[in-house]
């Protein structure tokens, strides 16, 4: 099979590239998790921040012992290395309340256990081969376990950003941009399009397979909603009016007492938000940020606008109305740089509304990948002709109306865990995500 997004060739004589694409990823996601578990201490790393989030630890060992469980073992056939831990650190097994009164590996052994799996692993890939089974063809196995880690990179990210303490992390803020002065919404053209993908090497099985949607005409925001727009739905009454709402939404407010976005408090007449341990003004021209899908719903009705669709978030990140062709990406066919957009924890922030044109869609939509994920008003539904691969409980122990999709990646999201086809999904209570949202309305609306 080829590969032609990528430009791998998964089968062939030559099968180099795609060692070294392998060997990348797998690199890349190894270094930020050390980055991610060695910026803090021993206490940091066994406490649990938040109910909603497992101790860094937990998640450090679990990423050794999914590698192990699906190279080592099912790839390679070898025995267990730890035998008795499998439970320990199965998600299904253990909800993350509980899993700091578990008997987990301490920092010093998770991390030995991880490097160990890692030697192991990087043995196994030299003698792989990547034609023999439907798990190893285009290295397909070894993707998904470099897209595992950096998922739960994000996960240990989110975990940071609920931290008490000293600041842990820091990185560069992205570039400046010019005050976006481009429409305030398009037009997405009415018609079929191709959904989801079938030749993507290593896209997951709720990706797939490709199919064609047909999808009504209908404007969407150029941009994320800003901090500076959801603050006027917030000075408006939005949290105190009940018509915005759903009814689960408006119970969820009055339950939790919600008045703002997770992280923002207001001083006087000025709002700030506490990011990664540092108290700062809500910067205005960012992407509204750490919103659940209740808070997206209600702005969108208080603007006169509803959430996308996830098909029509879709159509206006990859269709290209001049070809009639589903790109990878907005921009094309090509992998992300960071002229596209703001991934891989490069910034621990948004970039401003309207950055990144180098990566707008052929109809001029910014920033649909990269730095916030994106509420949709769609439930996570398998696609017609879905089968569960390798595992169920990936994907499809997860369908139906208790998780809203999300769409796009953010600032927090590796390039090897995001593309135009990547689907994500939530409760809609979640706000400590890094999640945000665009409004769209229907052409005749």
């Amino acid at each position: 099979m080829t590969a032609p997004e990528t430009g791998v060739t998964a089968t062939g004589a030559d099968t180099g590239p795609l060692r070294d694409r392998v060997l990348a990823s797998l690199t890349t996601a190894r270094a930020r998790t050390t980055l991610l578990t060695g910026c803090v201490d021993g206490p940091d790393l066994t406490a649990q921040h938040s109910p909603l989030m497992s101790p860094l630890v937990w998640d450090l060992a679990h990423i050794g012992n999914q590698e192990e469980l699906w190279l080592l073992r099912g790839v390679g056939g070898r025995e267990a290395m730890r035998p008795g831990i499998d439970s320990l650190y199965d998600a299904f097994e253990h909800p993350r309340a509980e899993r700091p009164s578990l008997p987990l590996l301490a920092p010093d052994e998770a991390r030995r256990y991880a490097a160990e799996v890692r030697g192991r692993v990087l043995d196994l890939l030299d003698g792989t081969d990547f034609h023999g089974t439907r798990l190893t063809e285009a290295g397909f196995v070894f993707g998904m376990i470099a897209q595992h880690e950096q998922q739960h990179d994000e996960t240990m990210l989110v975990t940071h950003q609920l931290r008490e303490g000293p600041r842990a992390l820091t990185a560069p803020d992205p570039a400046p941009a010019p005050l976006f002065t481009g429409p305030a919404e398009v037009l997405v053209p009415g018609g079929p399009f191709t959904m989801g993908t079938s030749t993507e090497p290593w896209a997951l099985d709720n990706e797939r397979p490709a199919h064609r949607r047909e999808v009504a005409p209908f404007w969407i925001d150029t941009t994320p909603v800003t901090n500076a727009a959801y603050r006027a739905f917030v000075e408006d009454g939005g949290y105190d009016t009940e018509r915005w709402w759903t009814p689960e939404g408006w119970a969820h407010v009055r339950r939790h007492s919600l008045t703002a976005p997770l992280f923002w408090h207001r001083d006087g007449g000025q709002w700030f938000r506490r990011r990664f341990q540092v108290t700062e003004a809500v910067p205005p021209d960012e992407p509204v940020l750490h919103v659940c899908w209740y808070e997206a719903d209600a702005y969108a009705r208080w603007a006169g606008r509803r959430l996308p669709t996830e098909p029509e978030w879709e159509k206006a990140a990859r269709h290209d109305p001049v070809t009639g062709r589903s790109r990878r990406y907005p921009w094309g066919d090509a992998d992300p740089a960071p002229e596209h957009a703001n991934l891989g924890q490069r910034h621990l922030r948004p970039a401003p509304a309207g950055s990144h044109p180098a990566g707008e869609s052929p109809l001029g939509v910014r920033q649909l990948i990269g730095d916030v994920w994106e509420w949709t008003a769609s439930d996570f539904l398998p696609y017609p002709g879905f089968t569960a691969f390798p595992y169920k409980e990936y994907s499809e122990v997860f369908f139906g109306t208790g998780h809203k999709v999300l769409r796009g990646g953010s600032f927090a999201v590796d390039p090897v865990a995001c593309r135009g086809t990547f689907r994500n999904w939530d409760h809609p209570v979640r706000r400590q995500i890094f999640a945000g949202f665009r409004t769209a309305r229907s052409e005749s609306v």
